[in-house]
């Protein structure tokens, strides 16, 4: 009687060892997902700074358009006087 008891305990203790060791690989399997979910969010900044860049770049080509027929202009008008 004694040794089923002892048994028992046992085998209980070695389920939540089990239960526990479930739980530690869910907490690890979340905290994986998060490690990807903020390396897709970083990936995201990254792609909008990108973007940014790009917009200042052709801002920055139209500004020197805007030069080059402010400049056009001014030869021209120096050429007629």
């Amino acid at each position: 009687m004694c040794e089923r008891k002892d048994w028992d305990r046992q085998r209980e203790r070695e389920r939540e060892r089990e239960r526990e060791r479930e739980r530690e690989r869910e907490r690890e399997r979340e905290r994986e997902r998060e490690r990807e979910r903020e390396r897709e969010r970083e990936i995201e900044r990254e792609r909008g700074r990108e973007r940014e860049r790009e917009r200042e770049r052709e801002r920055e080509r139209e500004r020197e358009r805007e030069r080059e027929r402010e400049r056009e202009r001014e030869r021209e008008i120096e050429s007629e006087g």
